[in-house]
């Protein structure tokens, strides 16, 4: 128990820190508005790194990326697995957030007044020109600004593999920007020391301003959430077991789902329960090879319940602001927002939430929701992006050693 406690101290901490900001806006109403500065101070702190650490953390996972071991089959069948299980995840979110309104249209009115700035798209510009606008700026100096951090991302990735196509007279650059990373990375755990008081007076702030509405918004967003990541958890996963091995897959899904469950409820890590799911893995029958592949690589690219969050968090803003982008729009921004929060385990759901902001054309100011709702679902989330691994090793060993791949004993088992 102390060790459940230790793993979740953090977001325990942020959820009280967000239930007293409620209570506090509830009573208080526009009187708590003077602790909007100590908000303000949180908000600002994460605008000042963002810059930084967007650009040193993709240039370092650049430098330092090694060519992936060519597995063949296997690695086609596991891209093309992740593919559709995410694609699957992200429509089954959209639909229902389509039907079901996170957010009443009553906590959306003069919600922009909270805002620093509105969000504004020129419905007189191009696709093509919005997106050449969104992927580069005229000026160097310009990337260096929160308002153009889709620019920031491609030239972080380009100088990355820039410094690593240099070799060994760029290594000086290369270790520069890995020790800096590091810094950068401390400093955002030093400035989330102060997130409970940022975040709870910023949270205070909304509801004393807005009322009840925009809580019940988030609380009804983490029902809804976590009801989803149930329904995927038990009905969808086990009609990928059946796909996979029909009723002996159901049999050995359940059997052996049950440890990594509350391995990623108790640790709140999908890394840390990379051992404890290629474990349940291989005791299916899963051949070694496609467990051992499979499994990591699910762990940073394949994350059912972050794509199912990032979903919600672009539904949330665009009932909170009041817009109609279309599914297509949603699908892509939920997985490539995915994407980023796996590529940075620390500070990756920040670039992840700005990205959201910045492609959506939502002020940035609107950060502090998704980090709310991040924060609220971060749970069910963990637990659905590891099965969802789990369930993922199952289709790719159907699709490689054939309908009886649970019986097969294979070579290294």
């Amino acid at each position: 128990m102390k060790k459940v406690l230790k793993n979740y101290k953090g977001t325990l901490v942020l959820l009280a820190s967000i239930v007293i900001g409620a209570i506090f806006g509830f009573i208080f109403k526009e009187k708590v508005l003077v602790v909007k500065p100590l908000g303000t101070i949180f908000i600002n702190l994460l605008f000042v790194v963002i810059v930084p650490l967007i650009f040193l953390n993709l240039a370092d996972a650049m430098i330092r990326m090694k060519s992936p071991k060519r597995l063949g089959k296997i690695m086609s069948r596991i891209v093309l697995t992740f593919i559709l299980m995410s694609i699957v995840a992200a429509l089954l979110g959209i639909l229902v957030t389509h039907f079901v309104p996170l957010v009443e249209s009553n906590a959306t009115e003069n919600v922009l007044g909270l805002m620093e700035q509105e969000a504004t798209l020129d419905t007189n510009v191009s696709l093509l020109e919005r997106t050449a606008n969104l992927l580069t700026v005229s000026d160097f100096s310009n990337l260096l600004s929160k308002d153009n951090i889709i620019a920031l991302l491609l030239f972080s990735i380009l100088f990355g593999l820039a410094v690593r196509k240099s070799g060994e007279k760029a290594s000086i650059v290369a270790n520069t920007i890995h020790s800096l990373n590091e810094v950068v990375l401390n400093l955002v755990n030093l400035i989330m020391y102060y997130a409970p008081i940022g975040l709870g007076c910023y949270f205070a702030t909304f509801i004393g301003t807005y009322g009840s509405s925009i809580a019940f918004g988030f609380l009804k967003t983490f029902m809804i959430y976590t009801l989803l990541c149930l329904f995927v958890y038990v009905v969808i996963y086990s009609f990928y077991a059946f796909l996979s091995g029909g009723k002996k897959g159901i049999i050995s899904y359940w059997k052996h789902i049950l440890t990594p469950t509350v391995t990623a409820l108790a640790t709140c890590s999908s890394a840390a329960c990379i051992p404890v799911n290629i474990k349940s893995t291989k005791e299916m029958g899963i051949a070694s090879d496609i467990a051992e592949a499979t499994i990591p690589m699910g762990t940073s690219f394949h994350k059912d319940g972050s794509v199912i969050g990032s979903v919600f968090k672009v539904m949330f803003l665009v009932y909170l602001f009041q817009t109609s982008p279309s599914i297509t729009t949603i699908l892509a921004v939920s997985l490539l927002a995915t994407l980023l929060v796996t590529a940075v385990p620390i500070g990756g759901g920040t670039i992840s939430e700005m990205f959201i902001l910045s492609f959506m054309g939502f002020p940035a100011a609107a950060l502090p929701i998704l980090t709310i709702i991040a924060t609220i679902i971060d749970a069910p989330a963990t637990v659905l992006n590891v099965v969802g691994d789990t369930a993922s090793s199952m289709l790719v060993g159907r699709m490689v050693d054939g309908k009886q791949f649970l019986s097969k004993q294979k070579e290294g088992n």
